[in-house]
């Protein structure tokens, strides 16, 4: 048995009463101590030292690493009167004890701009704000170390996605390599080489100390003007009627204009003061130190941080010894789930939990396996503390629907590498009125009343136990599952299909039939969902589809005022009454914030549809532009519309008649072969007609021009909507990049979306979305390009899984929509039309129709005789079925409208120079 097994075991039967004081605050040496309790155990409040000030223009509740950059970051950016108030002292809760890593790293895409900004503002924090270590002028204060990090593969899954990974790295600023065994040895000598196959290299990462990094926050905060108060708990909050807040505390009252909840794991706690559940727990997070090792010692420099994926640990140098600790399974880790019910004790705030290591002990063994000098290491110190968990892993960033001007930066599992990204985003979106990027995954609104609280546990359980897990494309993750938002057809479907999650919402993926490979597959190329969905696609271009809509979020605006309301809102025209359009709505610097369906049912009543997982996001935004409009349940009809492209309905149900709804269309289709598909079908056949998706081609990253949507912005029409004068800016400077149609030669992968696009060796842009084309036999994907590389028949390359394939620009889109087809088919009967007059009647429909919508440009009749709704479902016609080919790809009998030659296959198109008419 090794000294590090003897040295855990005999630590096992001690009681927390070993954990000793921590020495200097500033001194690197992490201690599990119990550190001096706080004022409020004993029922009193300190001393403040200074008189509270009565207003201010930002409150934040919370003085984590977080808060405090917040403060620091409006402060620098020159708001004046921010506040920030600490119940007891900068850096208890998480902050204090946590191990402090840093990574460029992130599986995700827009969080890799949080990671960048924060690993970017620590590097310079120490000049700016001239903290220094107490007692020693010539230590850095902060304590940043910046020696790399090493990601590592131990099978042939990891290798697949560190490949994945870096196809999706290439466009961000983030320098990151994929290295072989032998450079991951030299950078960490210590290792066992034996499973190693490959590693993920990001120069630039480390840690840093969390105390130093918190007051170093602190003294720019109060450098540019902010007041901290502490000890200063807040004992109530209550809004005022011009939407400020009065923030009570045992010092007096401030009446701040906005406030925002940055109280890391008395987050709930905070939110309940205002009626808010916020779905936020403390998960115990335990990790070792070692005292010096020899061999760490003996190194001439600092080791880089490593991540044994298999091992689900991290490990990095701390002095001359090793620190280290792991994401045990979702049945072995704890959560302090009693905190929901009771609260969290009065005075917790620099205090531990009881380390237990039988709970991590297969993890010790796994890293002394890797690192085999951990075998003859001691123990000095064990941290067993408390860190915040959402259901999905994510923080809850920006404003809070349902209320005015309340905030939230909670629920970070990762604070430290977050901290400085967040409090600049916020602070960015505070000052400017608008997100300086898209990071709706973090939108604290994604979350509603079914995140209850047995969802909440067994999500954070899973959400911990998966930390390390391999990520793949279209990963499900079913723990929690269902919740309360299940369809009425939910009961008939779920045993015939493969259900996604969205929003909370079972929506099926797809459809087995008798012989398919069924349940969860994942895989990074073409796996069991691939031929089903084609027979999906098939489905709905020769018969009658039907598909569950349920997630689609979908409210009325109403009132004498909501035709103004909605013209200032949205960029499009509002559609006369029985009609429909889609419309956007745009941020005042000209971004899409978001896509909306509009319907107006009746003279000053409109209907709104929304994508699943936006519809608090939009709501928000609407409250917001309305002083006092109201937002009644939705009360929605059926729709002309169609997100494949072929012709179809929406129909909007009451959930207790959706299922007799339901089986009645299936009844009434068998003739015509009726049958279900998916949203993996969808999101295929919306890729072959050329039809954008919000979250993709369209946030807040991007503007409406350069993502096609010329089409839906009416920049003539009299209204002052928002973001019109920046559109018209932009217009006249002209667009530096937009969106491209392409086609990819690739094998048995198709793209996604983010993957780097490459031209002569160059990274030029990325994709927003892409699937396989079942009715062209290609792969398809939507990317931005440099306005000089949009031009149709351009070759480029699409990075997939470490592999460059063949892309070209094509014209859009490679499969019209029913409804034009319909149109140039009885044009072509009556007087055929060649040459330039026919082939701009085929383009128009991609330059028209770009989002959910059926391709028929302008207003839509929309009948209004169908039952209120809760639910929404489509269904595709089966309009011409018979001229259709056995492939569904377009007509029996195709003319190309270019070269006037017969069609012969998909081939014809491969050029992107063709388009096809009957």
């Amino acid at each position: 048995m090794s000294r590090l097994l003897r040295t855990v075991h005999t630590r096992l039967r001690r009681d927390v009463s070993f954990c000793r004081r921590l020495r200097s605050a500033a001194e690197r040496t992490i201690s599990s101590s119990l550190r001096r309790q706080a004022e409020e155990r004993d029922g009193h409040v300190g001393a403040l030292g200074k008189r509270l000030q009565d207003t201010a223009e930002t409150l934040i509740i919370g003085g984590g690493c977080v808060g405090v950059s917040l403060a620091y970051h409006l402060a620098k950016a020159g708001q004046k009167d921010v506040v920030l108030l600490e119940k007891s002292e900068l850096t208890a809760g998480s902050t204090w004890h946590a191990a402090g890593l840093t990574t460029y790293y992130h599986p995700g895409i827009n969080l890799k701009k949080i990671h960048y900004h924060s690993i970017k503002l620590y590097e310079q924090l120490e000049a700016e704000t001239g903290q220094v270590e107490r007692g020693n002028s010539n230590k850095p204060a902060v304590g940043f170390h910046q020696p790399g990090s090493v990601r590592i593969a131990s099978t042939p899954a990891r290798v697949d996605e560190m490949k994945y990974q870096m196809t999706r790295t290439h466009w961000h600023p983030t320098p990151q390599f994929f290295i072989g065994p032998e450079k991951v040895h030299e950078l960490f000598p210590l290792l066992n080489m034996d499973k190693v196959l490959a590693g993920l290299y990001t120069p630039g990462d480390g840690h840093i100390d969390p105390y130093s990094l918190t007051m170093a926050l602190a003294a720019g905060a109060r450098m540019y003007g902010a007041q901290i108060y502490s000890p200063a708990p807040v004992t109530g909050l209550s809004p005022t009627l011009d939407g400020r807040w009065d923030v009570q505390t045992p010092h007096g009252t401030i009446r701040a204009n906005r406030i925002v909840n940055a109280t890391g794991f008395w987050a709930r706690e905070l939110g309940q003061m205002i009626g808010f559940e916020h779905p936020t727990i403390p998960v115990h997070h335990q990790y070792v130190v070692t005292a010096t090792v020899p061999e760490v010692k003996a190194l001439k420099k600092e080791l880089p941080v490593i991540r044994d994926l298999e091992g689900s640990y991290y490990l990095r140098q701390e002095r001359d010894g090793l620190l280290f600790g792991p994401y045990e399974r979702e049945e072995k880790m704890v959560l302090q789930d009693s905190w929901l019910r009771d609260g969290v004790p009065p005075g917790f705030g620099k205090e531990l939990f009881e380390s237990d290591l039988d709970r991590i002990m297969d993890h010790v063994e796994m890293a002394m396996e890797m690192v085999p000098v951990l075998k003859h290491a001691d123990i000095i110190n064990i941290v067993s503390g408390p860190i915040t968990y959402t259901p999905d892993l994510l923080p809850m960033v920006g404003p809070h629907q349902g209320v005015r001007n309340y905030w939230t930066a909670i629920g970070f599992g990762y604070g430290i590498i977050h901290a400085g990204g967040v409090g600049k985003f916020l602070s960015d979106w505070i000052v400017s009125g608008e997100p300086p990027y898209d990071l709706i995954e973090c939108d604290p609104n994604r979350y509603g009343k079914w995140t209850t609280a047995p969802y909440l546990c067994a999500k954070a359980r899973e959400s911990y136990g998966f930390n390390n897990v391999v990520g793949y494309p279209k990963e499900e993750r079913f723990a929690g599952r269902p919740t309360s938002r299940v369809s009425a057809l939910y009961d008939l479907l779920k045993d015939k299909c493969s259900m996604g999650f969205h929003a909370g919402w079972e929506q099926p993926h797809y459809f087995y039939k008798p012989g398919d490979d069924v349940g969860y597959r994942p895989s990074f190329t073409r796996t069991n969902w691939f031929g089903p969905v084609g027979r999906e696609c098939k489905l709905v271009m020769e018969k009658v589809g039907v598909i569950d809509l349920s997630p689609f979020g979908k409210f009325i605006v109403k009132g004498k005022d909501s035709h103004k309301l909605l013209d200032r809102l949205f960029a499009n025209t509002m559609p006369k009454v029985g009609r429909n359009n889609i419309s956007h709505m745009l941020t005042p610097r000209g971004r899409v914030y978001a896509e909306v369906t509009i319907t107006q049912l009746a003279p000053g009543e409109f209907m709104l549809v929304t994508g699943s997982g936006s519809e608090l996001h939009d709501l928000r935004w609407i409250e917001r532009e309305a002083a006092d409009g109201s937002w009644p349940a939705s009360t929605l009809q059926a729709i002309r519309i169609s997100y494949t492209g072929e012709l179809g309905w929406e129909l909007y149900v009451d959930m207790p008649k959706m299922a007799e709804v339901y089986q009645a269309i299936m009844e009434a289709g068998q003739e015509e072969g009726i049958d279900n598909f998916g949203t993996y079908a969808m999101a295929s056949l919306r890729l072959e007609k050329g039809f954008r998706g919000w979250g993709a081609e369209m946030n807040c990253d991007t503007n409406p021009l350069e993502a096609g949507l010329d089409y839906f912005i009416k920049l003539n029409k009299p209204a002052d909507f928002i973001g019109k004068k920046a559109l018209q800016e932009i217009k006249a400077q002209g667009l530096a990049r937009k969106l491209a149609y392409l086609t990819l030669d690739t094998d048995n992968i198709d793209p996604e979306g983010n993957e780097t696009i490459w031209h002569e060796g160059k990274v030029v842009g990325n994709t927003t979305s892409g699937a396989y084309s079942y009715s062209t036999q290609q792969s398809l994907a939507f990317g931005y390009l440099p306005v000089q590389l949009v031009t149709v028949g351009q070759k480029l390359e699409v990075e997939l899984l470490g592999r460059k394939y063949p892309a070209t620009v094509v014209q859009e889109p490679l499969v019209l929509t029913e409804p034009t087809r319909t149109r140039l088919q009885k044009k072509a009967k009556s007087r055929p039309r060649f040459g330039r007059e026919g082939e701009k009647e085929a383009e128009g429909d991609g330059q028209n129709r770009r989002s959910r919508s059926d391709g028929v440009s302008g207003d839509h009749d929309t009948p209004l005789d169908v039952n209120p709704v809760s639910w929404s479902g489509e269904i595709t016609e089966n309009a011409n079925a018979a001229a259709r080919t056995k492939t569904g790809n377009l007509f029996r009998h195709i003319i190309c409208l270019r070269c006037r030659e017969k069609f012969k296959d998909a081939s014809h198109l491969q050029d992107g120079i063709h388009t096809v008419d009957a």
